[in-house]
This record gives C-alpha cells, structure tokens and sequence, in this order.
C-alpha cells in the first residue's frame, strides 16, 4: 500500500465496509430510496472511486456518520460504475450533478444537495 492509499485509501477501499450504506446499483435501487423518502428523510452519497477528494470527503463524513447517534437511511452511489443511474438524478430530481455529492431528499423531492468539503451530517439532520 502506498503512503497516498494510508492518507486517502485504497483503490480497492469500498463502503460496503460500512453496514450503514445502501447501495444503489440499478433504477430499481433508486426508485425504492425514493419511495423510502416518503417515510423518513434519506441522503444519496454519489462518489467518484478514481478521485482521492472524493475518497477523503467519503471517509470524513464515514466518520461522522459512526460517531453520530443520529439513524439516517444513507445511499451509496458510485458514480463511475452507475453514470446512468447518477444522470437520471440529477434530471428526475433537478439537482445539479458535483462529485462528491450528498442530496438529501424527503417526499420525493430533494431538500438539501452539498458537495466536497460541505457534505456534512448536519446537511440531512
């Protein structure tokens, strides 16, 4: 492992490390999360696994995430695997697309929408 992969993590480094994420890997994934969103607040967590800022931004709010009390329904998508499915939010839901990108969305609709060093729990609670 190089010394870049100890400070930003490893290519091979993925969140389904982190039992909090759902992924969202087909339009069925993300109709469900939308439909989720009619009972309780979600966020889409969009990452592009080539790009060590969006690594460092997923770690950091990874982080913030476990050392929070808060229960929040957390999406997981790679953006590069699934461009599809990262296009057709951003025009079903007319958010602009940014990576990282963390919209949060509730009834449907999004709410709030952050991206790099904004991304934060407190954007969804």
């Amino acid at each position: 492992m190089s010394f870049f992969d100890k400070i930003f993590g490893g290519k091979n480094e993925s969140p389904d490390q982190k039992s909090f994420w759902k992924k969202i890997e087909s339009e069925e994934d993300l109709e469900k999360a939308i439909e989720y969103s009619y009972h309780h607040k979600i966020a889409i967590f969009k990452h592009s696994t080539s790009c060590f800022i969006s690594r460092t931004v997923l770690k950091n709010f990874e982080r913030e995430v476990e050392s929070s009390d808060q229960k929040v329904e957390l999406y997981y998508l790679d953006l590069l695997a699934y461009r599809p499915i990262s296009n057709k939010i951003s025009a079903d839901l007319d958010v602009r697309h940014e990576s990282p990108q963390l919209i949060v969305i509730e009834n449907g609709k999004p709410v709030n929408s952050a991206s790099h060093q904004d991304i934060s729990l407190s954007q969804i609670v």
